[in-house]
């Protein structure tokens, strides 16, 4: 039996889609983490994992049975700019598993050495960005937002040059699928109508087979694609996440969240927050990743036209859009807020206490637990004018205090992973100890249960710990 059991369909797909190659090796590794869930899940034996044997897997020291590793190519907007040839410059994907329930995963190494499309890299990661993705993606899973995952970490016993010289690492990630926007960009740019139809048809068939039936089956794509990804950045906007690289090479076609580079949670809400270092003109700040994202499927809606020359369809799913972002987050604020169904009135309500929060600049995460226990005290208004008019809602609907309380308290998050108590285990890694990151990540796979004794893990930072920058970490 397999180490891992294998089934890899993109390697199928024609050469053009990719270049055939092994990672590279490296010097002495060492295991960070293993995710045993995780690995039960996609039937891979998570002792086996852990072992020298399966370290030096993750590692890129040893292509095992059944994989056929390879870097994909693609291209992309970034910022707004169009290249024509981008691909997986650190990142190999070994292989895919199919779990008990008939779903299709990607088991890819980042940090596994140089492809053709490294563009001059190493194709090394340094080992902090491996320790935010693992506890970032972690946590959005826990959190409930579809996105890559975490199966196991390591260092490699190299250093990786940057602006100085830092610990490697590898991470082993997992994801229904790494195609992106980008990956049809690539082709539609070419002219390769044939590519396109080929993606577009391996795309249906991994991701929403019920399209099959269609008869404008690109059409179909792009309205399903449409609806996962208003869903998911709907997802986002309800944590105050910003993902700051919503590049069109970053946007999957199976609507998870893929890159932890320059992400952050927000602590004071704004509209206006920008994280990344080199979003110097606020592109993709929390306010705008909507209609990012919309930009970004108008792109993929030019590669697919190339299938189907009939744009007003096109253009009708594209419109829809901001219908279904705006509903889907309505419904979903409105529970935040201890609503039991939506009504006429409650977006203007959604409105007024985001609006408090950013003239207050009240803490994003924390302000929501608070408001749940305002449900239960009748004392004074700590929120005005806005809790008046959110109490009066709430006597509309049966449930009592407790309930609404309780309610509010199963989908917000008393713990995220907060961008300084990221960086702190960061830090302590760089410097030797994973223990801070294992709390960490422990806490972080319950967010929304009280954890005596780590309070301290809820808590917004103190000035001098505040982070105002992240970086992409390549």
């Amino acid at each position: 039996m397999n180490a891992i059991p294998f089934d890899n369909s993109y390697a199928r797909m024609p050469e053009t889609f990719y270049t055939k190659l092994s990672p590279t090796p490296v010097a002495a590794p060492e295991l960070i983490a293993v995710n045993r869930p995780l690995a039960q899940r996609l039937g891979i034996d998570a002792d086996w994992l852990a072992s020298p044997e399966g370290v030096h897997v993750v590692a890129g020291n040893a292509v095992p049975e059944g994989a056929e590793p390879l870097a994909s190519v693609y291209a992309g907007h970034q910022f707004g700019s169009y290249n024509p040839q981008l691909g997986d410059g650190r990142a190999i994907l070994l292989g895919e598993v199919v779990d008990g329930a008939g779903q299709r995963f990607d088991i890819q190494l980042k940090g596994s050495g140089p492809t053709p499309y490294s563009r001059g890299g190493d194709g090394r990661s340094p080992l902090g960005p491996v320790i935010r993705e693992y506890l970032v993606s972690e946590a959005m899973h826990a959190l409930g937002v579809p996105t890559t995952r975490a199966l196991a970490a390591v260092t490699t016993g190299d250093q990786v040059v940057r602006e100085q010289f830092l610990p490697g690492a590898v991470l082993a990630r997992v994801a229904s699928s790494h195609i992106r926007i980008g990956t049809f960009q690539y082709f539609a740019a070419n002219k390769n109508t044939q590519a396109l139809q080929t993606l577009t048809n391996h795309t249906l068939t991994r991701h929403y087979p019920e399209q099959l039936v269609a008869e404008n089956m690109p059409l179909a794509l792009l309205q399903a694609v449409v609806a996962r990804q208003a869903s998911l950045v709907a997802r986002w906007q309800l944590l105050g996440f910003i993902h700051g690289v919503m590049n069109t090479d970053n946007m999957l076609l199976c609507g998870e969240t893929i890159d932890y580079g320059p992400c952050a949670f927000m602590d004071e809400f704004d509209y206006r927050k920008v994280f990344s270092s080199i979003d110097q003109f606020g592109r993709y700040a929390y306010g705008r990743q909507a209609a990012i994202a919309h930009w970004n499927l108008a792109r993929l809606a030019d590669c697919l036209l190339l299938l189907d020359e009939r744009p007003s369809e096109f253009e009708q799913a594209l419109g829809g859009f901001q219908d279904l972002f705006e509903a889907q987050f309505l419904q979903r604020m409105a529970g935040k807020l201890g609503l039991q169904s939506v009504k006429e009135g409650d977006d203007a309500l959604v409105t007024a206490w985001l609006q408090l929060m950013q003239d207050r600049e009240l803490d994003f995460t924390l302000s929501f637990r608070l408001l749940a226990e305002r449900a239960e005290d009748d004392g004074s208004l700590v929120f005005g004018e806005f809790e008046q008019r959110w109490r009066r809602r709430l006597g509309q609907q049966p449930a009592d205090a407790a309930e609404v309380r309780s309610q509010m308290n199963g989908v917000n998050p008393l713990y995220i992973p907060r961008n300084h108590q990221v960086e702190r285990a960061i830090e302590a890694a760089v410097a030797g100890d994973m223990s801070v990151f294992e709390e960490l990540q422990r806490v972080l796979q319950q967010p929304f249960d009280e954890q005596p004794g780590l309070e301290a893990y809820a808590e917004p930072p103190r000035p001098a710990e505040r982070v105002t920058q992240t970086f992409c970490g390549t």
